[in-house]
C-alpha cells in the first residue's frame, strides 16, 4: 500500500487581501457620476443655450438656465457629483457668473484624466501636473487681458450685457446692463473696490408690467403699505424716525393674564390705555417726526388701531412690521441709528428726506423715501416681470450682471468671449507640452484639448457644426487673431472684441482654478467609506 501524500501547509507572506482593481473601480465610478452632472448642464452653455425646467417636490417649477441654481435644486447623491455642485457654488461665491462654464470645463478635465489613467499614468502625476497647466492658463489669460477704468461706463455695460445675453431676459440686457452698472459703482466706496458688499443693494421683486418697467431708486422702498387709511400718501420735506419700540398697550408676560371683574376697572384700564399711547404720539409730534418707520414685533402689535387713530390725526405716515433683518439696511441707507426708547425721540435723532410716497407698481404697492439727505451707499432696485417664472429668472440674470460689474470693479481687466480665451490656452498650452517631457507631455497636451470643450459646446449649442467651427477657430488663432471668437448671432467666426462681447477677467481666472482643484480633488480619491454615523 502506497504511502499517505502529506500536506504541507504553506503559510502566505500576507494576511491580507489587496484587490488591486478596487481604487480604479472607485476612481472611474467617481468621474463617471461628476462627468454625467457636467453632461446634464452642457446644453444650457452659451447665448444660443436651452433653459431647463425645474421641478420641486412640492409642486412649484422654476425655468432657468443659471448653471449654480440649475445645480442647487438638482437631487444629486453621489458624493462625487456633489463635489461638482459645491464647484458651481464656488464659482457663484467668487465670481458669479460663469457657473455653467466652470463645470462644462470640470467634466472636460475628468474625461481627460480617464484617458490618462487608461493609459497607465499615476493619478498623483496627473494631478500636480493638471495644477503646472493650470498655473500657465492662468499667465495665457492675464496677458491676454486689457484693463479697463471704472470710470468707463460704457465699457462696464458691454461686460454686463454679455452676462445677460445666454438668460431669457437677453432682449432686456440694453434696460438691465446700466441699471447693474449704476448701481455697483453707487455703492461702491473710493479706495475700498476690493471688497464690494452686493448686500448694499436691494432687489425688490413686484410681479405685474414687463421686464422693461424695472427701475433703480437712489433711495429707500419698502414692499408693504403704509397703515392707515385715512393717513397721507405723499409727504414732501419728510422727517423720519426709525424706532424698536411698540406704540401699543404694554402686555402680560407669555403665561399670564390679569382678569378684570367690574366696569369701573375697565374703564380704568382703557382710560390708562389711551393715556400711554397718547403720550407717546405727542412726543412724536413734538419731535416734528412725520414718517414713522417700525420694526416688526413678535410679542404685540407694533402700531395698534388706537395708536393709528392718533398718529392719522397728526398727519404722520407710519410704516409698520420693518423686518429685523432690513434694520441693518434701512440704518445704513438713512445714516440713523434706530431709536429704542421714548426718551430718546428727539428732532436730532431724525432723518430728513425730500420726499416719502406711497406707489403702486403692478399688483402691489410700495412706500418709497427719495432725496435722503447725508444717503448711506446702498441702492434698490424694483425687478418687474408679466409672471412669477419670468421675474424670478429676471431677478437671477440681474444679479448675475450685478456680480460681473463688481468682479470687474475687484479687479478692471477684461478679455474677450465667444470661446476665444479657451482657443488661445489650448493653442498656448499644446506648444507648451512640446517643450515638456515625461508626464507633463501626455497631462500638457491633455489639457489643452479639454479646454477646446467650451468653443465647441458653443458652436453646437448655437447649431453650427462644432468640428468644423472649432477648427476655424483654432486656425484664425494660430494665425495670430487673438480676438476671433465664435459669432452666434452671425454664425460665424469673427472678431468678438469688436463685436462687444467680453468678460471680466476674474471670472475665467476663476473657473480654470476651481475646476482643476475640483479635479485634483476627485484624483486623489482612491477609496469610499461608509460610516456608521
Amino acid at each position: 500500500m502506497a504511502p499517505k501524500a502529506r500536506t504541507v501547509g504553506i503559510k502566505p507572506k500576507s494576511q491580507t487581501f489587496k484587490d488591486k482593481s478596487k481604487p480604479t473601480d472607485v476612481r472611474m465610478s467617481n468621474i463617471q457620476a461628476a462627468k454625467a452632472v457636467s453632461d446634464a448642464i452642457r446644453t444650457s452653455l452659451g447665448p444660443r443655450g436651452m433653459d431647463k425646467m425645474i421641478q420641486a417636490g412640492n409642486g412649484e417649477v422654476s425655468i432657468t438656465n443659471d448653471g449654480a441654481t440649475i445645480l442647487k435644486q438638482m437631487n444629486v447623491l453621489h458624493p462625487a457629483a456633489k463635489m461638482l455642485v459645491e464647484l458651481s457654488r464656488a464659482q457663484d461665491v467668487e465670481a458669479g457668473d460663469g457657473t455653467t462654464s466652470v463645470v462644462v470645463i470640470a467634466g472636460a478635465l475628468l474625461e481627460a484624466c480617464e484617458k490618462l489613467l487608461q493609459k497607465g499614468l499615476h493619478p498623483t502625476a496627473i494631478s500636480d501636473s493638471f495644477q503646472r497647466c493650470s498655473n500657465k492658463a492662468v499667465e495665457i489669460l492675464t496677458q491676454m487681458a486689457t484693463p479697463i477704468e471704472l470710470t468707463d461706463r460704457e465699457t462696464l455695460i458691454k461686460s454686463a450685457s454679455t452676462s445677460l445675453n445666454s438668460k431669457v431676459v437677453s432682449q432686456q440686457s440694453s434696460l438691465l446692463a446700466p441699471i447693474a452698472v449704476d448701481a455697483v459703482l453707487k455703492v461702491t466706496e473710493p479706495g475700498k473696490e476690493t471688497s464690494v458688499d452686493l448686500k448694499n443693494i436691494k432687489v425688490i421683486s413686484s410681479l405685474g408690467g414687463t421686464v422693461e418697467d424695472t427701475e433703480l431708486i437712489d433711495g429707500l422702498v419698502f414692499t408693504s403699505r403704509s397703515a392707515g387709511t385715512n393717513a397721507p400718501k405723499r409727504i414732501e420735506k419728510a422727517k423720519i424716525g426709525l424706532i424698536q419700540f411698540c406704540i401699543s398697550a404694554p402686555k402680560t408676560d407669555m403665561d399670564h393674564n390679569v382678569i378684570v371683574s367690574d366696569y369701573a376697572a375697565m374703564d380704568r384700564v382703557l382710560k390708562e390705555e389711551r393715556s400711554y399711547i397718547l403720550n407717546i404720539v405727542k412726543q412724536i409730534k413734538k419731535a416734528g417726526c412725520n414718517v414713522l418707520l417700525v420694526q416688526k414685533s413678535i410679542l404685540r402689535d407694533a402700531v395698534s388701531d388706537l395708536a393709528q387713530h392718533f398718529l392719522d390725526k397728526i398727519k404722520c405716515l407710519v410704516v409698520k412690521d420693518v423686518e429685523r433683518e432690513d434694520i441693518e439696511f434701512v440704518c445704513k441707507t438713512l445714516h440713523c441709528r434706530p431709536i429704542a426708547s421714548l426718551d430718546h425721540f428727539t428732532a436730532e435723532n431724525l432723518v430728513s428726506a425730500e420726499l416719502v410716497e406711497e406707489v403702486a407698481s403692478g399688483t402691489n404697492k410700495f412706500v418709497k423715501l427719495t432725496g435722503i439727505q447725508n444717503m448711506g451707499r446702498t441702492v434698490s432696485i424694483i425687478c418687474r416681470g408679466s409672471n412669477k417664472l419670468v421675474l424670478e429668472e429676471a431677478a437671477r440674470s440681474l444679479h448675475d450682471a450685478l456680480c460681473v460689474v463688481r468682479c470687474l470693479v475687484k479687479k478692471p481687466f477684461q478679455i474677450v468671449g465667444g470661446g476665444a480665451p479657451e482657443i488661445e490656452m489650448s493653442l498656448q498650452l499644446a506648444a507648451v507640452a512640446q517643450t515638456v517631457e515625461g508626464v507633463d507631455a501626455y497631462c500638457f497636451r491633455a489639457f489643452a484639448d479639454a479646454l477646446e470643450v467650451i468653443p465647441s459646446t458653443l458652436a453646437e449649442n448655437a447649431g453650427l457644426n462644432p468640428i468644423a467651427t472649432v477648427t476655424e477657430l483654432r486656425n484664425r488663432h494660430a494665425q495670430g487673431e487673438k480676438n476671433a471668437g465664435i459669432n452666434v448671432r452671425k454664425g460665424a467666426i469673427t472678431d468678438i472684441y469688436a463685436e462687444n462681447v467680453v468678460q471680466p477677467l476674474l471670472v475665467s481666472v476663476s473657473a480654470i482654478t476651481l475646476a482643476t482643484e475640483t479635479i485634483r480633488s476627485i484624483l486623489k480619491i482612491d477609496d469610499i467609506i461608509n460610516t456608521f454615523s
